[in-house]
């Protein structure tokens, strides 16, 4: 197979699920993982589906069967991620450990295992599904959450300049509240107000066909008014 291949995370469901159509519409062949994966949308039928659970670490057995089945991978997007809401001081050690590894440990490892090809490819594509709380903390409840979620900036940042040379070019890509079964278990925000999941899916199809020469390191999505985005 010849087509673009792209690896997602957090494809059941949500924004992952979002961006796997949006990119299947646009022709690419897709490895979308998902911890069940019945669920996978009918619409689905033809990609390849791989179990994929951040607490197994499982990537590099993911990373082998995408490529046994297409041979190449073009861009990786991560988009499993967890909240669990508390402070900085109180929360407990197994909360962050939790967070950090869906959040920031599992991304490094499907990018690491998936970075031969990706040089192969010669133009691969990251993009991390960060947050908003990986650029500011919004409250002291969501102070843990935004630990991990500035990580995973700086993560981006890193593949990043580790990449570029080869070719590679990595995002982070940062909304505030989407309608979303995560963000609708944290906030009463009404969901029509929310940024919509297909909203950011067309943002992230958008960074992966830049050139090399028009990268976008950090992309910022929001739907209210805050004092810096």
């Amino acid at each position: 197979m010849t087509g673009r291949t792209a690896i997602i995370s957090g494809a059941s469901r949500g924004i992952g699920n979002a961006v796997a159509r949006r990119l299947l519409d646009n022709g690419w062949q897709l490895s979308l993982g998902m911890r069940r994966p019945d669920d996978a949308d009918a619409r689905f039928s033809q990609c390849h589906i791989a179990r994929h659970d951040a607490f197994e670490r499982d990537e590099d057995d993911w990373v082998a069967s995408a490529l046994d089945r297409f041979g190449r991978i073009d861009a990786v997007i991560c988009c499993a991620g967890i909240m669990e809401p508390g402070d900085v001081i109180d929360v407990g050690e197994d909360t962050v450990d939790r967070m950090l590894e869906v959040n920031l440990r599992s991304p490094r490892r499907l990018v690491r295992a998936a970075w031969p090809a990706l040089r192969e490819a010669e133009n691969g594509r990251v993009i991390l599904l960060a947050s908003l709380s990986g650029k500011r903390v919004k409250s002291a409840g969501s102070g843990a959450y935004s630990i991990t979620k500035h990580a995973a900036v700086a993560l981006a940042h890193g593949i990043r300049q580790k990449g570029w040379h080869d070719g590679i070019r990595a995002t982070a890509v940062c909304p505030g509240f989407v309608d979303t079964d995560m963000a609708r278990a944290i906030t009463d925000m009404p969901p029509e107000t929310m940024t919509r999941p297909g909203d950011v899916a067309r943002l992230v199809d958008l960074v992966l066909d830049l050139p090399d020469t028009a990268s976008v390191a950090e992309l910022c999505v929001n739907c209210q008014p805050e004092e810096f985005y």
